[in-house]
């Protein structure tokens, strides 16, 4: 469930943070459990908000621990929901949001909205600034194929 994940994921980002860790990423769709219902109603109630109180608690525990966040999820988006990322930085500002760009026009994933470009952003951290980028699953395996 999205309140089970929001534990679970604010739970590991601490043990992250007192391990060392500069910032925290989770796995694809993290707020749903990558569920994608094939029944549009179910599906559209089952994504998220990027200014929900889901994103939103993460933004805040980015700030407390002064730490990046890098949250997934299966966010609230027209006319279908969207697989998205979001880079939360280590004041608590979002400075990334990539929806992933390609989606399968087969199984679960030809009911998602496929976002339409590859972002980079300036992430602050305590070395300095440094560009980012994002990609979710197979964009990662076509790049490097080339």
């Amino acid at each position: 469930s999205l309140e089970a994940n929001l534990g679970k994921g604010l739970e590991y980002c601490r043990k992250a943070k007192e391990q060392g860790a500069d910032i925290a990423l989770f796995p694809e769709m993290w707020s749903c459990g990558y569920r994608i219902p094939n029944d549009i109603k179910r599906l559209k109630s089952s994504a998220t908000k990027i200014d929900s109180p889901f994103v939103d608690s993460f933004r805040e525990l980015a700030r407390d621990l002064r730490m990046s966040i890098g949250i997934t999820i299966l966010e609230q988006y027209e006319p279908l929901p969207r697989n998205t990322f979001c880079l939360i930085d280590e004041t608590g500002n979002i400075v990334l949001t990539y929806a992933k760009v390609h989606t399968c026009v087969f199984g679960d994933e030809r009911n998602l909205t496929a976002g339409d470009d590859f972002h980079v952003a300036g992430l602050k951290t305590s070395q300095g600034t440094v560009k980012v980028g994002a990609m979710i699953c197979l964009h990662r395996q076509i790049i490097s194929w080339y």
